[in-house]
């Protein structure tokens, strides 16, 4: 027997998701197989980890019905600052100020926990009756005809649809099974990720700390807790990992300074190995691929999800528009629109968090002084720092009518 839907979504993260709930409100019934358990999604504990979610982010959450459910775990991020500097020598005086009441639309973004995101999603995809959620299943082959494409499970079900879509990582079989290959490489860096309790409040304020091996961010969580996402080399990083949970605060606290009181791991820590990885292509014979399947960035600047989310809007509005016209929605002229949509944006992201890691992942001091003397310079500019600003909260650009709020 063969189950049939308008369109199979293969990863059941938070993209495939958001894809599966934005095309289920314009009609079309999905099927998302997503390889972990439900159970092991719905019942997450604190872990510390979390995602900066850009106010365009936020929007088309609000659009797909997510939003009214996380809201109130949700942390607006009021300013951010940008700083350079050394651990235990403090941060250098050139750096950057980015305050939200220099735009109209109010915060710049919210930090939300990973665990409120996946379960709301999970409620949400049961309530919608056009989505069929298949948890604890991996697909192990797929087939594309004229009409349709087809996946095989590995119990053996076999999934159709017109429209086959990769949400599955940067690992993707989805891509691979469709011959689609990937440019990137490996940046020699790791991100520790935890959280931390600490003494003061953070008053809504991200920071981005600049140190020789990489870059230490410090978002705002709802209280006295922020999140912690510390690039160092992977060596350096290795050794930090294998630290008790005490000598690892004692590593970290030169590096995270003094400014919110004495501090406190709370929860699981976690590593990531960082790199980039492009697809070549977002789309094959009725396929597209979303999110880390397309694209995998450095986190330097927060917008690995944000960046997936554009591309949900972005598919969801395609395919919505093709629809409408009457047009076949895994046509090759219909998924050609969607990739031009997205690679001129992916591509300038993905170079700019590429050069931004290599400018800033050093200790040369001319490079140094260049980059204060640049960071002080566009701080000094409302102008130059209002569009800064606009950019950090995905407000710029082609965007899909899901983010226009």
């Amino acid at each position: 027997m063969t189950d049939q839907s308008d369109i199979v979504i293969v990863g059941g993260g938070l993209n495939g998701p958001a894809l599966a709930l934005a095309l289920a409100d314009a009609g079309h019934t999905v099927t998302v197989v997503d390889a972990l358990a439900e159970k092991v999604r719905k019942n997450a504990a604190f872990d510390g980890r979390s995602y900066a979610l850009a106010l365009a982010s936020v929007r088309l959450l609000d659009a797909i019905g997510i939003w009214d459910r996380v809201a109130e775990h949700a942390q607006p991020m009021l300013e951010i600052r940008v700083s350079d500097g050394r651990a235990g020598e403090g941060a250098s005086p050139f750096f950057l100020h980015f305050d939200h009441a220099e735009i109209e639309e109010g915060p710049m973004g919210h930090m939300l926990e990973d665990r409120f995101l996946r379960r709301a999603f999970l409620e949400a995809m049961a309530e919608a009756p056009n989505i069929t959620h298949i948890a604890g299943e991996t697909v192990v082959a797929q087939e594309v005809s004229a009409t349709g494409a087809t996946v095989t499970l590995a119990s053996g079900g076999v999934l159709s649809g017109g429209l086959l879509v990769g949400s599955d990582g940067r690992a993707s079989g989805t891509a691979t099974r469709a011959g689609i290959q990937r440019t990137g490489w490996d940046y020699g860096q790791t991100a520790l990720v935890c959280a931390i309790e600490h003494d003061l409040p953070h008053h809504g304020v991200a920071h981005q700390f600049f140190m020789p091996p990489g870059p230490l961010a410090i978002l705002p969580l709802p209280g006295n807790v922020s999140s912690i996402v510390w690039s160092e080399s992977k060596e350096t990083a290795a050794q930090f990992a294998a630290l008790p949970d005490a000598d690892f605060i004692e590593v970290l606290r030169p590096r995270f300074g003094d400014f919110l009181g004495q501090i406190r791991l709370r929860g699981k820590r976690y590593t990531y190995p960082l790199g980039l990885t492009v697809a070549n292509s977002f789309v094959a014979d009725r396929l597209a691929l979303i999110g880390d399947a397309a694209h995998g960035m450095h986190p330097i600047a927060g917008q690995g999800l944000n960046a997936g989310l554009r591309d949900v809007g972005a598919l969801a509005q395609v395919l919505d528009e093709a629809t409408r016209r009457g047009e076949d929605i895994g046509a090759a002229d219909v998924l050609a629109r969607y990739q031009q949509w997205r690679r001129f944006d992916t591509a300038t992201l993905a170079l700019a968090t590429d050069l931004a890691n290599r400018l800033f992942s050093n200790d040369n001091p001319l490079i140094r002084l260049g980059r204060d003397l640049g960071m002080g310079a566009i701080n000094a500019l409302p102008a130059l720092r209002r569009g800064f600003i606009r950019e950090a909260a995905g407000l710029t650009g082609d965007l899909p009518d899901l983010m226009r709020g």
